[in-house]
C-alpha cells in the first residue's frame, strides 16, 4: 500500500512539476547524428552533492525514471536508455527496501531517435527525471532545444512587416476591437448582481444591514452616507478581485485567451459547476474558512471607514456560498468572451454594483423595506434553479473541450438533448412534482412562479427540435452556445452548409488568391468561440454576405485555439514584439501570435482583409451581428483591392 501511495504521489506530482536543473541537477544536451533520418541525443548530468538521481527499478515497478519527451510524435524512440558513468544500485527504503539503480555525481544519459518525416534544424523537448535523498522522491524536468546537424528550417512567417493595420489604404472598419463589449458584460455582471441578491445568502441580510445603518448611526444624513460607503466597498472589493489577471494580462497578452480555451481548465470548470450546481441543490455547502469570516467580522469597528469596509469583506466572505457560483459563471464567462482582463474587471464591476446598489437605496429611502418580500421558501426555490443553470453552463464548458479536441463527445444534437432534460427538470421542479432537501413540504404556485413556468416551458420547447435532423434545428436565438451545425451526430446533417469552406492555412490561401486576383479575407476565429459560431450561421449564411465571401474573396479560417501540434521543422522560439520569448509548438500557436503580431488583437472573431502584396486594405473587423453592416465592410475592402 505503501508503494502505492508513493507511486499514485509520483504521478500526481508530475502534474505540477517544476524544473530542478539549478537546485538538484544540472543538464547538457547534445545531438550526433547516426545517418540520415537517425540522430543519437546525449544528456550529461551532474547531480548535487549528497542527491541522487533515479534511472530504473524492474521491481518498483519504475521502468524508466529518465525518459526524453517530445512535443513531434513524428520522433520516434530507436533504442532503449544507455547510462554511462556513476550508476549505483541500493536498496531504498520509500519502496520498501526495493532495489533503484541511481545515479551519483555525474552520468550520461543517451538514446536513437528516428525522424519519419523531415528532420528540423533543432529539436524542442524535456528530459523528464527524478531525484531522491533519504526520504525525498521529487519529479523534474528540463526544457531543452538541442541544433541538429543537417536539419532543415521549415519555420512559418509570423511578423509580416508589409502589413500595418493602423494606416490601412481605406478606413472602413472598427477602430479598435478594446471596449467593443465591456459595457455588454458589465450589464451581464449587474444582472448577476441582482440575481445574488435573491439568494438565501444575501435577501435576509439587506433589512438587517440597512437597519443597522440607519438606527445606529445617530443621523439619518450619517446612516445615509455610512449605506452608501458600505454599497461603495461591496464593489470595491469585488472590483479588486480582477485586478491580479491585469498583471497576466501585460505578462503575455495571450494569455488570457489560452487560459479560457485550454482543455484541462475547461474540464476542471466543467467539474466545478457540477459540484456548484449540488450544492445549490442543497447536498452540500461550500464555504471559505470561518476564520476569514470571524477575522473580516472582528474588524468591522475597528473605525469608521475602516469598519464599514471590513463589513463589506465580510458580507462577501459569508455570502459566497451563494454567491460564488454565480461569480464564478461571470469569471469564466468573461474570460471565454474576448480572452481580456479589462473585460473581467467590468463585468466584476457591474457584479459589485449590482449586489451593493440596493443596501444603499434602501438605507435612502427605508420606506421600500416595507415593499420587499418575505424571506421564506421560494428564496430556495431561486437557488435550486440556478443550480440547474449551472449545470447547463457545466455542459458548455465540456463542449468547448470537446470542440477543442475534436474528441466528437458532445456533437451538437447530444448538447441540445442534454440542455432539453434540464428545461424539463426545471419545469417539473417548479411545478412541485421534483423535491430538494430544503423544499417546502407543499408548494404554492402563484402568479409569479407561474410566469417562470411558462417562460421555461416555452425556452424548452424552442429548443426540442435541436436534437433533430430538420431545418427547425437550426435555433438562431441560441446560435453560438451549441456546438456549429456541422459538429452533428447525423452522417448527413442537413443544416450543414458547405457552400463556403474556408482554408485553413494561411500561405496556402495567400498563395491561391494571387492565382485568382482575389483580396485575402482572414478568419481569426477558434474553436470555442462563442461569437464565431453566431457570425458562421447568422451572417455568413446571409445570401449576399454568402455570395461575396464566395466569389470575390479568398477565406481563410486561421485557428487560435488549434491543438495540433506542427512537424517538429516547423516548431520555433519566436521573439515578439515587446521582446518576450514564446515557443511556437501547436497549429494555434502559430496563428495566436500571428493575429497579435500583425493585427494587434487576441480576441475572436476578428476580420481582415489584405492585398496580394500583404497589405491590409482596410480595418480590421470584430464580432458584428448585423449582416448588413459587414457586408458594408466586405464592398469597401473589395473596392480598395480594386483601386490599389
Amino acid at each position: 500500500m505503501k508503494q502505492q501511495l508513493l507511486l499514485l504521489g509520483f504521478l500526481f506530482s508530475s502534474l505540477l512539476v517544476v524544473a530542478q536543473d539549478s537546485a538538484m541537477v544540472q543538464w547538457k544536451l547534445s545531438s550526433k547524428r547516426i545517418s540520415a533520418n537517425t540522430y543519437e541525443l546525449t544528456a550529461e548530468a551532474t547531480v548535487a552533492k549528497d542527491k541522487y538521481l533515479y534511472l530504473y527499478s524492474k521491481e518498483a515497478g519504475l521502468m524508466d525514471s529518465v525518459k526524453f519527451v517530445f512535443t513531434d510524435s513524428a520522433v520516434l524512440t530507436n533504442t532503449a536508455l544507455k547510462f554511462a558513468g556513476n550508476v549505483q544500485t541500493i536498496n531504498d527504503a520509500l519502496f520498501e527496501g526495493k532495489e533503484m539503480a541511481v545515479a551519483a555525481g555525474t552520468i550520461s544519459i543517451s538514446q536513437t531517435f528516428l525522424f519519419t518525416g523531415v528532420v528540423p534544424e533543432s529539436l524542442k523537448g524535456k528530459l523528464v527525471f527524478t531525484t531522491g535523498a533519504k526520504d525525498e522522491f521529487l519529479p523534474g524536468e528540463f526544457l531543452f532545444d538541442v541544433l541538429l546537424e543537417g536539419g532543415v528550417s521549415q519555420k512559418a512567417r509570423i511578423k509580416i512587416e508589409s502589413i500595418d493595420i493602423n494606416n490601412p489604404q481605406v478606413n472602413c472598419g472598427d477602430e479598435g476591437t478594446e471596449g467593443k463589449s465591456l459595457w455588454g458584460i458589465f450589464l451581464l455582471g449587474l444582472v448577476g448582481g441582482f440575481i445574488a441578491l435573491l439568494t438565501p445568502c444575501v435577501f435576509p441580510l439587506i433589512p438587517l444591514t440597512v437597519s443597522f445603518f440607519t438606527k445606529r448611526s445617530g443621523s439619518k444624513g450619517k446612516g445615509i452616507r455610512n449605506a452608501v460607503l458600505y454599497g461603495f466597498f461591496i464593489f470595491l472589493i469585488y472590483v479588486l478581485l480582477s485586478l491580479p489577471f491585469h498583471l497576466l494580462d501585460q505578462t503575455d497578452p495571450e494569455i488570457l485567451n489560452n487560459i479560457s480555451t485550454n482543455v484541462w481548465l475547461n474540464i476542471i470548470f466543467f467539474i466545478i459547476f457540477v459540484v456548484f450546481a449540488i450544492s445549490f441543490f442543497g447536498y452540500f455547502e461550500i464555504t471559505l474558512p470561518g476564520s476569514l469570516a470571524s477575522g473580516a467580522d472582528s474588524k468591522a469597528s475597528v473605525g469608521s471607514f475602516a469598519g464599514i469596509f471590513f463589513m463589506a469583506l465580510t458580507l462577501a466572505i459569508v455570502s459566497f456560498s451563494c454567491t460564488g457560483p454565480i461569480l464564478g459563471s461571470l469569471l469564466a464567462g468573461a474570460l471565454t468572451k474576448d480572452g481580456g482582463a479589462m473585460q473581467l474587471s467590468f463585468g466584476m464591476g457591474g457584479f459589485g454594483l449590482g449586489l451593493a446598489l440596493p443596501f444603499a437605496l434602501f438605507a435612502m429611502f427605508p420606506n421600500w423595506l416595507q415593499s420587499l418580500p418575505r424571506s421564506g421558501g421560494w428564496l430556495n426555490t431561486v437557488k435550486v434553479v440556478l443550480g440547474f443553470l449551472e449545470l447547463a453552463m457545466a455542459v458548455k464548458f465540456l463542449s468547448n473541450a470537446d470542440l477543442v479536441m475534436q474528441w466528437k463527445l458532445l456533437p451538437r444534437e447530444v448538447f441540445m438533448g442534454i440542455w432539453l432534460l434540464i428545461g424539463i427538470l426545471i419545469v417539473l421542479y417548479l411545478l412541485g412534482l421534483i423535491k430538494f432537501p430544503h423544499d417546502d413540504k407543499k408548494v404554492k404556485i402563484g402568479g409569479i412562479r407561474w410566469t417562470f413556468i411558462v417562460l421555461f416551458a416555452a425556452f424548452t420547447i424552442y429548443i426540442a427540435p435541436g436534437v433533430t435532423n430538420t431545418k427547425w434545428a437550426q435555433l438562431p436565438l441560441i446560435s453560438g452556445f451549441p456546438p456549429p451545425l456541422c459538429y452533428s451526430a447525423y452522417s448527413h446533417p442537413v443544416n450543414c452548409e458547405k457552400s463556403l469552406e474556408p482554408l485553413r492555412d494561411y500561405n496556402e490561401a495567400l498563395a491561391l488568391a494571387k492565382k485568382l486576383n482575389k483580396p485575402l479575407l482572414i478568419d481569426f476565429t477558434g474553436w470555442a468561440c462563442v461569437n464565431c459560431r453566431r457570425m458562421e450561421e447568422n451572417v455568413w449564411t446571409d445570401p449576399t454576405v454568402l455570395a461575396m465571401m464566395k466569389n470575390d474573396f479568398v477565406v481563410v479560417s486561421l485557428y487560435v485555439d488549434e491543438r495540433k501540434v506542427l512537424p517538429a521543422a516547423q516548431q520555433q522560439t519566436f521573439t515578439t514584439k515587446t521582446g518576450g520569448k514564446k515557443q511556437i509548438i501547436t497549429v494555434g500557436d502559430l496563428w495566436a501570435t500571428f493575429q497579435s503580431e500583425n493585427f494587434n488583437a487576441v480576441a475572436q472573431p476578428q476580420y481582415a482583409i489584405i492585398s496580394l502584396d500583404e497589405k491590409a486594405l482596410t480595418k480590421t473587423k470584430a464580432y458584428t451581428p448585423d449582416p448588413r453592416e459587414f457586408q458594408k465592410w466586405l464592398e469597401c475592402g473589395l473596392k480598395a483591392f480594386g483601386e490599389k
